[in-house]
């Protein structure tokens, strides 16, 4: 009986090999944001074998093993078990959570989840925070280098976590040796985002503050989660930034929104934006606006050294931006209801700014009667 064809043989051999086995992968924070998007991309993907999702809900990715739990039980050993790699992304850096909570939740969430992927077995954990960390300052190169110092404060929405989160990074492999960490460090992140970067973008005149050097890098949620595989997949490591390639300049975001300024000097756009913070009238603190004066733009060299490239330009990323935030209405920080949102829209920034100065007149009067 003669033998088959070798073409034949070939094509047999293929159809009953079996599929190439890809890492474990569990993702905190699976149910909602980022960790949503990813846990589809890596379920649908052919490079790895299985997706474990954990959150404290139930998300809609079918394909994945579902864990019930919060991040800081120390049961999520157990669930990391038979996991290659574990990517971190139950942050909370909502705006309008408590700091002190919002602190204690993702702190804690992240020794948690080294220490337990540690005993668990997993050999590399991919955390995400922020290009923020390197701080917005006027001697910032353009763009910096991905070595560059981490000289941000703790002055910004949720810096200081993120700040506490790289030092847990740079710690875990001393404090677990045979542990990789992975660090990826997106810049403005857009797509169904809500940040104070975000509602800048909401507001009727773009403050501008006098003296000031802005330099906008954005990057897609789309762009991130493609980073974030590149990193599941051993591809790259390290510390890595990821956004669009280049930046655009405070005129160019002008021309390209809309959108006009309005030109404040630093000591009343900050002395405002402080008192109005400490009273409870904006969520967010002072230090924020020092990443809308000063270029915090990074360059993303180790992903593109990899083969890695962003699907979209700071344009693209922009012009959906201002699609997300269109109809939205924000002063300061502050989103405005439907009322206060009109008079805004007739009268100005000016006004609504000159508006929340009464407000803040009108608050310390109340506190010396008091």
């Amino acid at each position: 009986m003669s033998s088959p064809d070798p073409q034949v043989r070939a094509a047999r051999n293929k159809s009953t090999s079996p599929p190439p086995r890809g890492p474990v992968v569990a993702v905190t924070g699976a149910a909602s944001g980022v960790g949503a998007l990813l846990t589809e991309r890596l379920a649908a993907s052919e490079e790895v074998k299985q997706v474990v999702a954990i959150d404290e809900r139930r998300g809609v990715c079918a394909e994945a093993e579902w864990h019930i739990l919060d991040v800081r039980d120390p049961a999520i050993a157990d669930r990391l078990r038979g996991a290659d790699v574990v990517v971190h992304l139950a942050l909370d850096l909502d705006l309008e959570t408590d700091a002190a909570a919002r602190t204690a939740y993702n702190v804690r969430g992240t020794q948690t989840v080294l220490t337990a992927a540690a005993a668990a077995g997993v050999h590399r954990v991919v955390l995400c925070t922020s290009t923020m960390v390197y701080g917005a300052l006027p001697d910032n190169e353009l763009p910096l280098s991905e070595d560059a110092e981490l000289r941000a404060t703790a002055e910004a929405t949720g810096v200081g976590d993120l700040l506490e989160i790289e030092r847990l990074a740079r710690r875990a492999p001393r404090a677990h040796p045979g542990l990789n960490v992975t660090v990826v460090r997106p810049a403005v992140l857009v797509g169904g985002t809500d940040t104070a970067l975000t509602r800048y973008f909401e507001s009727p005149r773009l403050l501008v503050v006098a003296g000031s050097r802005p330099a906008w890098q954005f990057c897609h949620v789309d762009d991130l989660c493609s980073a974030l595989e590149y990193a599941v997949l051993e591809k790259v490591d390290g510390e890595l930034a990821v956004g669009c390639d280049g930046w655009l300049e405070q005129e160019e975001v002008e021309e390209l929104s809309g959108i006009r300024r309005m030109e404040l000097p630093s000591a009343v756009a900050l002395g405002a934006a402080a008192r109005l913070h400490r009273i409870g009238l904006t969520p967010s603190p002072a230090g924020d606006l020092a990443y809308t004066m000063y270029p915090w733009v990074v360059s993303g060299s180790r992903l593109h050294d990899a083969g890695w490239r962003p699907a979209y330009t700071n344009e693209e990323v922009l012009a959906q931006l201002l699609d997300e935030v269109s109809g939205r209405h924000t002063v300061a920080g502050r989103r405005l209801g439907r009322k206060d949102a009109t008079a805004a829209g007739a009268a100005g920034a000016t006004v609504a700014l000159l508006g929340a100065a009464a407000v803040v007149r009108r608050a310390r009067k109340v506190r010396r009667r008091i």
